[in-house]
């Protein structure tokens, strides 16, 4: 597969490069192209389904699909999982709006400028290189969904334990290679441009585990396909 870098997270007028993928929830490729001069389309680039985040915003997404096509934008979700995990993962906790591509290699996440920051002992220089002592610092906070604000490390596991998500040797190699990699959402124009994000890699880490809002998502829709 060809491959795409980018020096940082794609911004408002740079032009989305051509990803192609495995789709997960039918047979063949979903590529970038595939939507350029005939509608937007909202990207969400995700580590894998491991991450008991990211299934809560590609659960998100997917809700926000119907109001999206409404007004004329596709939504695509991308997850670092591999193809067959990911279609056994889907086939067992439908989502009937999605639709989804693999991408184990992280080839969407480079090609967007998402970075997958090392974790050190007492370092950090962010958004490549994070400590440990920082992250243990942080606090998540899902009122609907944890007792209480909780660092990183306990609130993922509160919540696979909540969940009943059973690791697997995919989810583990997953992991591995990038339990730190930033996610994001990019909403493209019909021309193939950026013109709006959300990553974890801005605001110099307080984005850590957060997630555009609905309305924030819908707002940003309603300008592009003016």
């Amino acid at each position: 597969m060809e491959e795409y870098r980018s020096s940082g997270p794609l911004q408002p007028g740079d032009r989305a490069p051509n990803v192609v993928l495995d789709a997960i929830t039918h047979e063949g490729k979903i590529a970038i192209d595939d939507f350029r001069g005939r509608k937007p389309v909202l990207v969400g680039l995700f580590r894998g389904l491991q991450c008991p985040f990211c299934r809560r915003q590609i659960a998100t997404m997917a809700q926000l699909k119907a109001a999206l096509n409404e007004k004329g934008v596709e939504s695509l979700t991308v997850v670092n999982t591999p193809i067959e995990r990911a279609r056994l993962y889907f086939r067992y906790h439908p989502l009937p709006n999605l639709l989804a591509a693999a991408d184990p290699e992280r080839v969407s996440h480079r090609a967007f400028g998402l970075p997958n920051p090392e974790f050190t002992e007492d370092e950090d220089d962010w958004p490549h290189k994070i400590s440990m002592q920082t992250i243990m610092s942080m606090r998540v906070e899902l009122p609907d969904e944890l007792p209480e604000p909780m660092n990183p490390m306990a609130a993922s596991e509160y919540l696979q334990q909540k969940d009943g998500y059973e690791m697997t040797e995919d989810d583990n190699r997953m992991a591995a290679t990038a339990m730190a990699q930033l996610v994001g959402e990019f909403l493209i124009d019909r021309d193939g441009v950026v013109r709006w994000s959300f990553t974890e890699a801005a605001g110099g880490g307080s984005n850590m585990f957060r997630a555009p809002t609905p309305e924030e998502v819908m707002s940003a829709a309603s300008q592009v396909v003016h």
